[in-house]
């Protein structure tokens, strides 16, 4: 019962293309649309297919699933586990892109770790207790330059 809601997708979209510090132009030039399309999209005149998604999030370097949500083609809860801290890492407008991929990679790793999503809930309550050395987590997320 997902309900296309194209002036909110608009909305994302252009966060996300500011955020990326990337122009009109050179987002649709990237994701091989045309300018005045990618405009239309972003003030909620047009709604993309999947396939523009798909185009622009790998454009933006964001999960195509992020966008499916935002375009209301997907339900955040069929079966898109862990997309809501993807999103929140993603529309973050205080992290730069190496440091939002830096998380996403961490992110990832521990799904993977915990059987992605078997535990997950749990892994994220548990916290230092766990084991897991927090002291890995600081130095890869710091290891590398906070601006780009």
């Amino acid at each position: 019962m997902a309900s296309l809601n194209v002036g909110n997708l608009g909305e994302f979209l252009r966060e996300q293309r500011r955020t990326a510090q990337l122009s009109l132009r050179q987002l649709a030039d990237a994701a091989g649309v045309s300018n005045p399309y990618l405009s239309q999209i972003e003030r909620g005149l047009r709604k993309p297919s999947a396939e523009i998604l798909q185009q622009l999030a790998k454009a933006l370097r964001i999960s195509a699933e992020t966008l499916y949500v935002q375009a209301g083609i997907l339900d955040e809860r069929q079966g898109l586990d862990g997309v809501e801290v993807q999103t929140a890492i993603l529309t973050d407008p205080a992290l730069n892109e190496r440091q939002k991929q830096v998380l996403l990679q961490i992110y990832e790793s521990f799904r993977n770790e915990n059987g992605l999503g078997s535990g997950g809930k749990d892994a994220a309550v548990r916290g230092p207790e766990d084991g897991l050395g927090t002291d890995t987590l600081e130095t890869e997320a710091d290891g590398g330059p906070h601006a780009t």
